[in-house]
């Protein structure tokens, strides 16, 4: 009953902070105008590139989680890890890494120069697709990774001792798990894409790839039209909320009940099948590898004579992110542990747009309190409801796993509170919740959203004093800098997420 209360205040608080924005420019915004032919194309894009974004991502993420979770060799560690990478870095560092690769001067199209071919484009919606998937393939990978470690080894080993062929085990054991965690990780990179902004930017090439959130953006930046801007808004997030509703619908449970914690069991079956593992893992390392290697490449020659401004930028981001992670992730685990109802609340941020969140927050702030003396708050806050939505999509499954096996033995044992908390929540969700730290932590350090509004001269954070580096031509520094940002972000994840793997081991 605590849960539920507790989780009650903290739906209406989330509901309160992600639709109160949106209304106060509604109330700002006067007699909106309607949409026009341009806004409806832009609505068109967004669906098309959001869709064939989520289907690629995952459908390339469910072989390279299957070879993952049946093979064991040298390095499997620190390619999990890296995983984690590209959804992490700072979305306009990631697309710079990714048109050193695929640009026009890219190392594909020197290649394809060298050979005599024509070269190809990154731009239009095939470049944003191509971005999307470099960003969210890695993240579905660990969604899945999840659910396949997540199966009871018990399972593995009666199919083991049964003689089950892979086909079988396929059918009896993954599909099911699929079945579970593949609606909800559709969904979540297809809200994800449907708020694409840097991406569309840089890659999108013009009217005709442009995404409701760059419009959004230019209804802000360029003709500050309010209404047209809260309208797109509006509109964003009732395709959001009606893909929560499909997810919902056709999601369906696993049903494989608990484990004893054995030791997990792999089945790695020889043949063609460790040939295709080894080709799937060695490809989808060299995708992730090559634009992160660019981005080292170009950020190490400065990296040792960084001007004190960007340490001091580096303190502010660590100050910020932290906090933010710890608010994300408790407030995702009560709604967790909470009804499933909970489910839609917490995904209710995925829909906000950023812009306009921050524009509502400027205006409620403004005539009472100078924005810059708020900054580093209220980007630690914002930060934290926007983080909560994957913290949650984590942290659900295993959350209410937990509760179906061991709510009633809980129950008779009249385990409740901190005592429950922690003799039973903490140990048995540690890896998903070091995760959750881990891509709360790194999100929050490398935003550049509301700190963009808010923030004064001297209170850059790191990822908004890249940008001030690159506006001023200050290109070296700028890549040193926006390096220091990849690294950080990186530890971040890596120490929260070691953390829980190894507190579970």
């Amino acid at each position: 009953m605590a849960v539920r209360a507790l989780a009650l205040s903290l739906g209406a608080a989330l509901v309160a902070l992600t639709l109160g924005p949106l209304a106060l420019v509604l109330a700002r915004a006067g007699d909106a105008a309607g949409l026009g032919p341009a806004d409806w194309a832009a609505v068109r894009f967004t669906l098309t590139q959001a869709a064939l974004s989520a289907v690629v991502s995952v459908a390339l993420a469910v072989p390279v989680a299957r070879a993952l979770a049946r093979r064991r060799f040298p390095g499997r560690g620190l390619l999990i890890a890296l995983l984690g990478a590209p959804f992490l870095l700072p979305v306009i560092v990631a697309v710079l890494g990714l048109l050193a690769v695929f640009g026009r001067s890219g190392l594909l199209n020197r290649g394809l120069e060298a050979l005599g071919l024509p070269p190809v484009s990154v731009y239009g919606l095939h470049g944003v697709v191509l971005a999307h998937v470099f960003f969210n393939m890695p993240f579905a990978v660990r969604l899945i990774l999840q659910g396949w470690l997540a199966i009871p080894a018990e399972r593995f080993r009666l199919a083991e001792s049964l003689g089950l062929t892979p086909r079988d085990v396929g059918r009896h054991l993954e599909r099911p798990m699929l079945r579970e965690v593949l609606p909800g990780t559709l969904l979540v990179i297809f809200v994800i894409c449907l708020s694409s902004f840097a991406v569309a930017l840089t890659l999108g090439g013009g009217p005709g790839a442009t995404t409701v959130e760059l419009a959004i953006f230019q209804a802000l930046r360029f003709e500050f039209d309010l209404g047209r801007a809260a309208l797109l808004a509006t509109l964003q997030f009732a395709i959001c909320a009606a893909a929560v509703l499909s997810a919902g619908a056709v999601a369906l449970p696993a049903g494989f009940g608990a484990g004893l914690d054995r030791k997990p069991v792999t089945l790695a079956p020889g043949g063609w099948r460790r040939f295709a593992d080894a080709v799937t893992l060695s490809a989808a390392a060299a995708f992730l590898i090559l634009p992160l290697g660019m981005v080292v490449a170009r950020g190490v020659p400065g990296l040792l004579s960084l001007p004190p401004e960007v340490w001091a930028a580096a303190g502010r981001s660590l100050a910020v992110a932290l906090p933010s992670a710890l608010l994300a992730v408790s407030g995702a685990l009560v709604l967790a542990l909470a009804a499933p109802a909970f489910g839609l609340v917490a995904t209710l941020p995925l829909a906000a747009s950023s812009l306009v969140l921050g524009t509502g927050l400027f205006l409620a702030a403004h005539p009472f309190v100078n924005p810059s003396r708020i900054a580093l708050p209220v980007t630690m806050l914002v930060n934290a409801v926007l983080s909560l939505p994957f913290a949650f999509r984590i942290l659900a499954p295993e959350a209410r796993a937990l509760q179906a096996d061991y709510g009633r033995l809980a129950a008779a044992l009249d385990l409740r509170g901190l005592a429950r908390l922690r003799w039973l929540t903490l140990p048995r969700l540690r890896r998903p919740l070091g995760f959750a730290l881990g891509v709360s932590a790194a999100l929050a350090m490398g935003d550049l959203g509301v700190i963009a509004l808010f923030a004064g001269e001297g209170g850059a954070t790191l990822p908004l004093l890249v940008q001030r580096l690159m506006g001023a031509y200050r290109m070296e520094q700028a890549a040193a800098a926006a390096l220091l940002l990849v690294l950080t972000s990186f530890a971040l994840f890596w120490v929260f997420d070691r953390a829980g793997r190894h507190a579970s081991a």
